[in-house]
């Protein structure tokens, strides 16, 4: 019976001590200083994330944090996996792009009570705790549909006829789809020539850009302006124009958001008229918040990035230095 009891010490003692050398606290981190993060990409579905992506792996490599990072192939559901597995890995900081705004909550309080804090990057989420997240560092997406129906409102003023707007919105129920359709129908109000004829998912591919496209023009021939909520389906829907036997950024006019090469190189070659820029390059920012929050620092709950708008003249003078 003794020898059981003590045995039973023993191994009690033994559970103790390595439950002290694996740390105990339930935000992860590593005594060595270094600090590990988890990154759930939404998907690499534009040249913008692919950039993006690129971007994050360098910044993280420069600022010597540990990144863990996968791809989830424009699916929700493994990104809420990507961000469980993170948790049971106790990394430091967790840092998202989501896909869509809603059904984060359950993923985000799993990680809030595991201590980990959560950095959303270039997509929000319509959390009701705001306390599920440390910060949010991305565009302003309303500005950014509202600098595209600006242009176009200043573009039609000479025109004499109605203007006939087909409308590519990005991912259904995405932030940056919901905020840019919001921002453009504000600033259009302004001028009652111009009128959006059919707005339709594009999910920001160039295929289903070029797919929705083809379907819209023939349902709508009398368009004569094109709003891609991003480069990538705007340049599908070029090639959808052309086959329809019209010239692009003239017999229809084009106005994209993102600014990557292939959009600013179609701006300088004529065929877009106007593109918003949204950067990608979001990796030092975001590395320089984690380095923050990770200490225990407070840091502001919303971050805007520095972007810019492009015409054909601007475009040509950017595209040599251009990153992305």
């Amino acid at each position: 019976m003794f020898k059981r009891v003590s045995a039973a010490i023993a191994a009690g003692l033994l559970v103790a001590a390595g439950l002290a050398a694996c740390g105990g606290d339930s935000g992860g981190g590593k005594d060595d200083g270094k600090i590990t993060m988890g990154f759930a990409q939404v998907g690499a579905e534009s040249g913008w994330r692919t950039a993006n992506t690129k971007n994050i792996q360098e910044s993280a490599k420069a600022a010597g944090i540990e990144l863990k990072f996968s791809d989830a192939q424009g699916k929700q559901e493994n990104q809420i996996k990507a961000i469980r597995s993170y948790i049971a890995q106790k990394v430091d900081v967790i840092a998202f792009s989501p896909k869509i705004e809603s059904g984060w909550d359950q993923v985000l309080k799993e990680a809030k009570d595991a201590g980990i804090p959560v950095i959303l990057t270039d997509r929000a989420v319509d959390s009701k705790d705001p306390s599920f997240y440390k910060t949010f560092l991305g565009s302003d997406f309303v500005l950014e549909g509202k600098k595209a129906g600006e242009w176009l409102v200043t573009d039609s003023k000479a025109a004499k006829g109605a203007v006939n707007v087909i409308q590519l919105e990005g991912t259904a129920g995405s932030a940056p789809a919901n905020d840019r359709t919001s921002g453009f129908a504000d600033a259009i109000k302004a001028d009652p020539k111009i009128k959006i004829v059919a707005s339709q998912d594009g999910d920001f591919s160039r295929a289903k850009g070029k797919e929705v496209m083809e379907a819209l023009l023939k349902a709508h021939p009398e368009a004569n302006v094109l709003f891609a909520q991003n480069d990538d389906m705007g340049l599908g829907a070029m090639e959808a124009i052309e086959a329809a036997g019209k010239k692009p950024g003239v017999d229809i006019k084009i106005v994209t958001i993102d600014a990557v090469k292939d959009g600013m190189t179609a701006l300088a070659n004529g065929q877009f008229n106007y593109i918003v820029e949204c950067n990608p390059l979001l990796g030092p920012q975001l590395m320089d918040l984690a380095k923050q929050v990770v200490d225990g620092k407070s840091v502001p709950k919303r971050v805007l990035t520095k972007e810019s708008a492009f015409d054909q003249t601007q475009a040509k003078a950017a595209l040599p230095s251009r990153q992305y």
